[in-house]
């Protein structure tokens, strides 16, 4: 039997997890929102210097897959939580600190922040990596979309609260006022992840785990001593990997791509105002939210196999965000600001479908393979979605700029980027039923084998 089908975690301790998801949401969220505003704002500095930062932080998450096989090695994730954490920790505190610098040398404070971003994302490469790990591991298959869906609403509250309480002791605003509230959060972050999985990896469970890996190498299970680049190679001549990490990067592409273009596509298309922009804003996430918990309750519910099926719903998530992206472009010339706000809605509802089914199918997919290496998997499932949202917006914008040259209309342009993006979210779809049809095949074979 598998040993984790007796230690499967409960609603208390997956909720205890998304504390930690939480925790990770309020420093990032510092380091990604505010403390751009402030070099913009407040310094006066060009808007691509913190946009460099921040995508310094996405790219080096590639290292997601050697932080996964710490963990493979170790067989415990929370060292690697507890590690990242602090890491951070520090790293948002810094960048605080390098906005203080920035104010007095531009060369010393631009050093600093780099380090800081370089710290913040390699912060959420081990701890992000290992929570989803643990995750993958302990959280019983049917339970996998409402647990993710719990922590990742958890992660969403984090961002909100810090924001909210931050925006409060920030005023008035001072940059010594900016140091004392990343400190605090990065305290109290790193608080709440401590206390949040402690006892989680129980003497009880570690010994269970001790006899488990006794069993798998007197079966002949492939070892898992080795070096990175060599459990690396063994896990990317998996075809499901491949496949899986090629949907998880194009789906992410398309997801991240609209976030910076939707609110001018609104301003220019149908004159909305700024607060009019901020609002559209509240109603793609309400629809997220809807979808997200929507899922949730139907596959914990559903006895139905069709309905609780992670990678039906993934598949029909992407075909569906699609046709919301194709109404976003006829939302233009049918002129309709209530087709367009229904798009809007219906994008974030099906958005949040989807990837709440695609995170459930990476907990899933992530322990089917070579034996013990569920790190490396994540790991590299985490740097593709990290490369993608970091090119997302860099391409978004890049295409909507070019496509308005060529085409001489912003809104044309604006829609013929959602046009591309639609047609990635079915390329997504694609390569979400490869992924299933491998799946289904590995199993027949295995039967066949046992016959």
């Amino acid at each position: 039997m598998n040993t984790s089908e007796s230690t499967y975690l409960t609603w208390p301790q997956i909720a205890r997890l998304g504390l930690v998801q939480a925790s990770l949401g309020s420093i990032v969220v510092l380091t990604t929102s505010l403390l751009n505003r402030v070099m913009v704002v407040e310094l006066a500095l060009p808007a691509i210097l913190p946009g460099a930062l921040v995508a310094i932080h996405y790219f080096i998450q590639l290292i997601r897959p050697r932080m996964g096989f710490g963990s493979d090695q170790t067989r415990r994730a929370t060292p690697w939580i507890r590690g990242g954490i602090l890491v951070l920790a520090c790293g948002g505190v810094l960048a605080a600190a390098s906005t203080i610098l920035l104010s007095s040398s531009v060369v010393l404070g631009i050093a600093l922040a780099t380090v800081a971003f370089l710290m913040i994302g390699i912060g959420v490469s081990s701890s992000g990596t290992a929570l989803l790990v643990l995750l993958a591991k302990r959280v019983e298959p049917k339970k996998k979309a409402a647990a993710a869906t719990c922590v990742w609403l958890m992660m969403i509250f984090g961002f909100a609260f810090t924001a909210s309480v931050s925006g409060k002791f920030l005023t008035p605003f001072s940059f010594e006022r900016l140091l004392i509230v990343s400190s605090t959060v990065s305290v109290i972050a790193v608080a709440v992840t401590f206390l949040a999985i402690w006892g989680m990896e129980s003497p009880v469970l570690k010994a269970k785990q001790s006899i488990a890996n006794v069993v798998e190498a007197q079966s002949e299970v492939t070892p898992t001593k080795a070096n990175f680049r060599e459990a690396f190679a063994e896990v990317w001549k998996e075809g499901r990997v491949r496949s899986f990490t090629w949907f998880v990067f194009v789906s992410m592409l398309a997801y991240s791509s609209q976030d910076l273009i939707l609110e001018p596509f609104a301003a220019v298309a149908f004159g909305f105002t700024p607060a009019e922009t901020t609002s559209l804003s509240g109603i793609q996430n309400g629809g997220v939210l809807l979808g997200m918990l929507a899922l949730a309750f139907i596959t914990s519910k559903a006895k139905s196999q069709s309905l609780t099926s992670l990678s039906n719903w993934t598949i029909g998530g992407c075909l569906a965000s699609a046709l919301a992206m194709l109404g976003l472009v006829l939302s233009g010339p049918i002129e309709s600001v209530t087709f367009f706000k229904a798009a809007v809605f219906l994008l974030g509802i099906f958005n949040g479908a989807f990837s709440i089914a695609a995170i459930g199918s990476m907990m899933q997919f992530a322990s089917i393979g070579s034996a013990q290496r569920e790190g490396i998997r994540m790991g590299i499932w985490g740097a593709s979605q990290a490369m993608a949202f970091g090119l997302g917006g860099i391409i978004g914008t890049g295409l909507s700029d070019i496509a308005r040259i060529v085409l001489g209309d912003p809104a044309s342009a604006y829609a013929f980027v959602f046009f591309l993006e639609g047609v990635l979210f079915v390329v997504a779809a694609y390569l979400s039923f490869q992924t299933r049809a491998q799946k289904q095949t590995n199993e027949l074979s295995k039967q066949l084998v046992g016959v």
